[in-house]
């Protein structure tokens, strides 16, 4: 059966907003969350023109007494039957030791423990209930650290795990998870690089292929598939190897 009471974090761009719209419709239920308040209004708005019920608040994914309140208060309003732990943020730093320890740290605290305090609150509740949808947002880089983006490869490398784990542990409870590893998609994140970005699609585009995957409760929704299936290639080579051809790769950019 469909989702009809959905929760998004990260609602208020890029993916989060992609889905939240592909989503909305009447008789949906829509608890969204973001860190800007007008924007995830706007994204709020769009949804309930579509017939949507919306719930919007901005929360910060990195409090998990906040994150615990808020996922309770929406699953009592409408059990919810699917939750997508959305919400990330890049280190945007540039290169190497310009990457600081305080700004991996943040990285970290949105990207991870963001996820985890998303998605245990979700668990206990349709634990009670025998059934329920979790989706984990990691990315292509997961499966390989990308020269440049070390906090950003490594908390996504470790929500892919997170991901991978609690699909086999929590079956028996009836709740299922998904594992979303997109490419490049437009964001304010991806606004910001300055590099060339291969496949680079529209959130619209990106929902789409995610929403099919959730409805088919596949493990891994990884896209665009040239891209995937090249750093699920650089994963199986030799580390050495790998980084030759990354670095061959950047030089040539």
């Amino acid at each position: 059966m469909p989702p009809r009471s959905i929760l998004i974090t990260g609602a208020s761009s890029g993916i989060g907003a992609g889905l939240a719209l592909h989503y909305a419709a009447p008789g949906i239920r829509l608890a969204l969350s973001g860190r800007d308040a007008g924007r995830l209004e706007a994204v709020a708005a769009a949804c309930r023109a579509k017939g949507a019920e919306v719930s919007a608040v901005t929360v910060d994914v990195a409090d998990r007494v906040a994150m615990a309140a808020w996922i309770e208060a929406e699953d009592r309003a409408a059990p919810l039957d699917l939750v997508i732990a959305n919400a990330g943020i890049s280190a945007q730093s540039g290169l190497g030791l310009d990457e600081t320890a305080e700004r991996i740290r943040e990285v970290f605290a949105v990207n991870l423990d963001g996820v985890v305090n998303t998605a245990y609150p979700a668990f206990h509740r349709m634990a009670e209930r025998g059934r329920g949808q979790v989706a984990l947002m990691a990315s292509l880089v997961a499966f390989f650290g990308m020269p440049d983006t070390a906090a950003y490869s490594a908390s996504k490398a470790a929500v892919k795990s997170l991901g991978e784990s609690w699909r086999g542990s929590l079956a028996s409870h009836g709740i299922r998870v998904s594992v979303i590893c997109p490419g490049f998609v437009e964001s304010r994140i991806t606004d910001r690089n300055k590099f060339p970005m291969p496949f680079l699609m529209d959130a619209g585009r990106a929902a789409a292929i995610i929403a099919k995957g959730l409805g088919q409760d596949k493990a891994m929704i990884a896209f665009p598939w040239p891209m995937a299936f090249a750093c699920r290639l650089l994963e199986c080579l030799p580390a050495g190897l790998s980084v030759w051809l990354l670095r061959k790769l950047a030089r040539k950019g």
